[in-house]
């Protein structure tokens, strides 16, 4: 299946500034390790080592939240990954 991975701002670096990316898969977890494949490090940036979301991203599928790798993507999803913004 075809999925668009929207990019974040604070992460367009990995991708050469796209702010949309296509990729292939069936779960999340498919569809975030595919982007990896394709822009190296950029994964571990929402991803923690026990291969869960970060506490600070937010990552939306067709509008809504999700809070785990394995939720199942229909064609043509959307995922939306954003960061936490802090300040003071």
């Amino acid at each position: 299946m075809t999925v668009t991975v929207f990019i974040p701002q604070q992460l367009r670096s990995y991708t050469g500034g796209l702010t949309s990316v296509q990729v292939s898969g069936r779960t999340v977890d498919e569809a975030l390790r595919a982007l990896d494949h394709a822009y190296p490090g950029i994964r571990f940036r929402f991803i923690d080592e026990q291969n869960r979301i970060r506490v600070h991203m937010r990552v939306f599928v067709d509008g809504g939240r999700t809070r785990t790798l394995t939720q199942k993507l229909g064609p043509k999803a959307e995922i939306h990954v954003f960061g936490a913004l802090s300040g003071g």
